[in-house]
């Protein structure tokens, strides 16, 4: 559990939030539009999509050891390979490794890596697992910005890379090995037969939605910030928006039980991340508005990720749950991996309030889908 945990941090702290530093570091320092960064991300998201629909066939053909160590010397190469791109059309190489070691290091390689080893008692091991996710928010734009600022982007991606392979190498030989309890049979119901249930459809649109609006926003946050609060001040805020999503996280997760009530959980937690858009739309350049908007923003990140596997397993069957739960994260993926480029898109074409708007637009949308039985 403590070696996917240090996976969910390198994983999550380089190819979810580490975008946001790319986009920062290759417009201011480059010149480079934010559209055409935005693009590199989205396609990075997109095509780690593709891949996780496959992952766990790939991961019967090679192995769990193989797979993961695949998806860790990827992130290596492909964390470096951003910052050395000489021209634009170099990130396409650089965006294509780190979608491979996004697929095959983060949310589901971990869940299979987790549940084989825990057949029971599998929440909170996972949910203790996914908290790598948030400390590598915390941890990942804070030492990106200080890497940036006191080096540069190449050398700082080429130190997180190396550390990457440095740490997580040796633990996945270590705890990765494919030799836990079997996987659990194939659940009994297809794809068809749960998209042709409300309850199927409102879950996984509705957070699909919710999330697009997440990631397009954190894929331009930490540009936003840099220029009112500098590169350190901006790398700080998000990290207290991810302190803000253990807190929201945890707290979902002692108040809610029943799957009525999971239901209305992320409804308010949409409108929460509403209240913390506008908050930025008004606050302009001013330093206590935006960090009240970090703060009100990340209240929900660590929600979208925690939810929806607890509003599976109270609502469909045990032996559904599981392709559920993967239907769910890839229409979430597919979804969100083309905001990072219309965000940054319509940002370069209209202005920051605009992109801010469209983010509205969606949690409001997300907000009533989810709702909907």
């Amino acid at each position: 559990m403590g070696a996917a945990f240090a996976m969910a941090v390198f994983a999550w702290g380089i190819c979810f939030y580490g975008p946001s530093a790319f986009l920062h570091a290759l417009h201011d320092g480059r010149g480079w539009s934010v559209s055409l960064v935005s693009a590199a991300i989205t396609g990075h998201f997109l095509v780690s999509a593709l891949i996780v629909a496959r992952l766990p066939a790939i991961h019967a053909r090679f192995g769990v050891l193989r797979v993961t160590r695949a998806g860790i010397l990827a992130l290596a190469l492909g964390t470096p390979a951003w910052a050395l791109a000489p021209v634009p059309a170099a990130l396409v190489p650089a965006m294509l490794l780190t979608a491979v070691g996004w697929a095959f290091t983060s949310g589901a390689a971990i869940n299979t890596i987790v549940s084989r080893w825990f057949p029971t008692g599998r929440g909170p091991a996972l949910a203790m697992a996914f908290n790598g996710a948030s400390f590598g928010g915390i941890l990942g734009l804070p030492v990106w910005a200080a890497l940036i600022a006191w080096l540069d982007f190449a050398a700082a991606a080429m130190i997180v890379g190396a550390a990457t392979l440095l740490v997580l190498w040796p633990l996945a030989g270590r705890y990765f090995r494919a030799d836990g309890p079997a996987p659990a049979p194939p659940p009994a119901a297809n794809a068809r037969e749960l998209w042709a249930q409300p309850r199927m459809r409102s879950l996984s649109l509705g957070f699909a939605v919710g999330i697009a609006a997440q990631i397009g926003l954190l894929s331009q946050l930490f540009s936003m910030l840099a220029p009112p609060l500098g590169e350190a001040g901006a790398g700080a805020a998000l990290s207290i928006a991810t302190v803000c999503a253990i807190i929201g996280r945890t707290a979902t997760g002692w108040w809610v039980r029943e799957a009525a009530g999971m239901r209305r959980a992320a409804m308010w937690n949409f409108w929460v991340q509403l209240a913390g858009t506008l908050v930025f739309l008004g606050a302009g350049d001013e330093a206590w508005g935006l960090w009240l908007g970090c703060v009100l923003f990340g209240l929900g990140i660590g929600n979208l990720l925690s939810l929806p596997p607890l509003i599976a397993a109270a609502e469909f069957p045990p032996a559904d749950v599981a392709r559920v739960v993967a239907l769910v994260t890839a229409v979430n993926q597919a979804f969100y991996a083309m905001t990072p480029m219309i965000f940054g898109v319509l940002r370069d074409v209209a202005g920051l309030g605009a992109m801010l708007l469209l983010c509205a637009v969606l949690q409001v949308a997300a907000s009533v889908m989810v709702r909907r039985v």
